[in-house]
């Protein structure tokens, strides 16, 4: 909506054969606007408050005539049906993941974000009904909720505050700072881990920026408050990755158990592959399996656990293109004889003739992620000791892609070569991975003594 701050007042108009006849008359970039009242007190006070206004640097919206101030005002929607709206224009185009984050910051931050909590309904039921129908695009377009989330639902929209709430200048810090510390709680009200608290703070972040974006606010008032996040950090913590002699007794150990699984878990290690990526592996991404030397995999499909809410296709899997990638873009992993030889094996005895995929769980569906999950701490239970245990060693199969990549980091290969086989940018890698290098240590301490001279005096001492 365009503003302007070139405004002109006249003096207050009369017409006598009107019903409200005194007038209050003014130009807004040459745009001409009036507005009538019953008497001559009542026009005068409307006019003192659009000339305060401008004596307040306020720009006129070219279109109403307003001053900015009551043009966003009369925009303004409730905190829920924004919210509403905002899960809308996301929906289409975002990953199930993401759509569940979304509305999962959501249902915290509305029923904060009230009037009253007068009639407020249990805290679990209004949460489930914000959760798993207001803020599920899909669902809601489906049809209403049920009984006890209606009555949640219509008590939320009766009591939502007015988006324009947010930055008053009264309330402003009040709002936003309590908004930022219910998204840092989790239910039992403990503090929520670095990372959950990073992600539902984007979410508010999100929402803010599309009420700047409706010409609601001038500027996202997030940006007004100073509060401080709990520190996070996206390094890999080396004391939980497994070396490659530990390894390989896990795979082992599932060799013995679960032997139609240990192709899973190595295609996590030395492919570096995302377990969503394994969930989603075929026969035609297994470009080449020879019987001697390297062999190669070339996949553009992922498909993460999300759940059935979530997808588009009503699936627990989300099918969709490799992270940070567009679709049908693929990846090329050359793969290890030893790998080779796990995918050429598993293929040989647990896939069938005319199947595509090559790990399904027992009902043909995508092998779920508590099927991999369960067989993986079963097996560490057998494998690492209650030090390694007690450590977290290995605690996620996503630990194992984690690793393959500290040992092609920690052997050399080259950062952009490293990144483009494991599906990163070099930058994000040595971000993620840079306490994961090791070695050299003597190296870098020599050059470092070299580099402060040869002088075998110590300051501060008499020589």
């Amino acid at each position: 909506m365009p503003y302007s701050n070139n405004v002109v007042f006249w003096r207050l108009a009369y017409k006598k054969n009107r019903k409200r006849a005194h007038g209050v008359r003014w130009t807004v970039d040459g745009q001409e606007f009036s507005r009538w009242f019953f008497t001559e007190a009542l026009a005068d006070n409307e006019r003192s408050k659009l000339m305060q206004a401008a004596k307040k640097g306020e720009s006129f919206c070219t279109e109403t005539g307003n001053p900015e101030s009551i043009a966003r005002e009369l925009k303004a929607v409730s905190v829920y049906d924004l919210a509403c709206e905002y899960t809308d224009l996301k929906w289409s185009k975002a990953a199930a993941k993401s759509r569940s984050g979304t509305a999962e910051a959501f249902a915290v931050l509305v029923p904060f974000l009230v009037k009253s909590t007068r009639g407020m309904p249990d805290a679990q039921v209004l949460r489930d009904a914000l959760y798993g129908w207001a803020f599920d695009t899909k669902h809601r377009k489906e049809g209403p909720p049920s009984p006890d989330a209606e009555k949640a639902i219509e008590w939320v929209k009766a009591n939502s505050l007015k988006v324009t709430e947010l930055d008053s200048p009264g309330r402003r810090s009040e709002l936003i700072r309590g908004t930022l510390e219910t998204l840092s709680l989790r239910m039992d009200g403990k503090p929520a881990a670095a990372a959950t608290v990073a992600r539902k703070r984007a979410a508010f972040s999100g929402l803010l920026n599309y009420a700047v974006e409706k010409d609601i606010f001038p500027a996202s008032p997030l940006k007004k408050v100073s509060w401080k996040a709990p520190k996070t950090t996206n390094q890999v913590d080396r004391r939980r990755l497994p070396g490659p002699k530990l390894v390989s007794r896990l795979l082992a150990d599932v060799a013995l158990e679960r032997p139609d699984l240990v192709a899973f878990y190595g295609c996590a290690y030395y492919a570096m592959m995302r377990p969503g990526e394994v969930v989603a592996l075929t026969r035609e991404a297994c470009t080449s399996l020879p019987l001697k030397g390297w062999g190669l995999l070339t996949f553009e499909e992922s498909s993460p656990r999300s759940g059935s809410a979530w997808t588009d296709s009503g699936q627990t899997h989300d099918d969709r293109q490799l992270k940070h990638r567009a679709k049908k873009e693929p990846r090329d992993v050359p793969i290890p004889p030893r790998l080779v030889a796990l995918l050429r094996r598993h293929l040989d005895e647990f896939v069938d003739p005319g199947q595509d995929h090559l790990f399904r769980g027992k009902r043909g569906g995508p092998l779920s992620e508590s099927t991999y999950g369960r067989v993986w701490q079963q097996t560490r239970a057998r494998v690492l000791n209650p030090g390694e245990i007690r450590r977290e060693v290995a605690e996620r199969v996503y630990d194992l892609r984690a690793a393959g990549i500290t040992v092609g980091l920690n052997s050399g290969v080259p950062v952009p070569e490293l990144a483009r086989r494991a599906g990163h940018s070099p930058a994000v890698l040595l971000q993620i991975y840079a306490g994961c290098l090791d070695g050299d240590g003597a190296l870098w301490n020599d050059r470092f003594e070299a580099g402060f001279g040869e002088a075998d005096d110590t300051p501060g001492e008499d020589v």
